[in-house]
């Protein structure tokens, strides 16, 4: 009897209530590597003679199918900018590697990654493709390269993104913003335009499932996201702040409580 009774009960103490079944967790993980399969075929064959503007609209069609193929629906709500009143910078709270394909399904961006992500298989070689700017944290001279990419990505009128905690939480809270990489749009004169990210489950409380942090694989990560019978993202655009809304430590404050706020019930 306590045998038959341990698995529903782990299950509750863990939060993780109903799940799929086998078959269709199967199912999504094969769709899965077919979508990965298409997207590399689409940035190795069709990128390199296409616009940037098609480019965009391959990225983010891209991300939506994603999106679908996991069960995760998408909830936007806020003005989304389209950086073309002037260089755009988001700044946005990090939980998962989600987060990248659920900013991109709403506005397609270019994103300042840790160097890691660029040996991933598969999906490193993909992020470069996709304009992913990567920085090697570790040496703090890289800083200085990094900026100046920024700036000329932005320039050339591209929306950047990037995750100013560094790091990833399980969505419950939201960590000290570090300001060093808003110094090249508060430079550029860019508007700064905080972005809320929270995972739900269907009844609305936290889908910490969806979150990739601490000791978590990407695998583990992933099989625990296609065992979900859904996965609702949420995604605010908050108000802008203006290039001149003050030095970048201030920004970065502001916009971080802007972010608290509104994922605070």
């Amino acid at each position: 009897m306590a045998g038959a009774l341990s698995a529903p009960i782990m299950a509750a103490m863990s939060g993780l209530g109903t799940t799929t079944s086998l078959q269709r967790r199967g199912l999504r993980l094969a769709c899965v590597t077919l979508h990965l399969l298409r997207g590399l075929w689409t940035a190795a064959v069709y990128f390199p003679f296409c616009s940037p503007s098609c480019r965009r609209a391959a990225v983010r069609g891209w991300s939506l199918r994603l999106l679908r193929i996991l069960g995760v629906q998408l909830l936007v709500e806020g003005d989304v900018p389209n950086g073309e009143d002037g260089p755009v910078m988001l700044v946005a709270n990090h939980v998962s590697w989600l987060d990248i394909f659920v900013i991109n399904a709403a506005l397609p961006v270019r994103f300042v990654a840790k160097s890691e992500i660029r040996s991933w298989p598969a999906i490193g070689w993909l992020s470069a493709k996709t304009g992913t700017l990567f920085i090697e944290r570790a040496r703090r001279s890289d800083t200085t390269r990094i900026n100046g990419e920024i700036a000329q990505a932005m320039s050339g009128g591209d929306v950047i993104a990037v995750f100013p905690e560094g790091t990833t939480t399980d969505g419950s809270q939201v960590l000290r913003f570090h300001g060093a990489l808003l110094h090249p749009a508060l430079m550029a004169g860019a508007a700064v335009h905080p972005v809320a990210l929270r995972f739900e489950r269907g009844d609305g409380s936290l889908c910490t499932e969806a979150a990739y942090y601490g000791d978590k694989s990407l695998w583990q990560s992933l099989l625990a996201i296609v065992a979900q019978p859904a996965v609702h993202a949420r995604l605010w655009f908050l108000p802008a702040l203006p290039p001149d809304a003050g030095h970048r430590r201030e920004v970065v404050a502001v916009a971080r409580q802007l972010i608290v706020d509104r994922l605070t019930p």
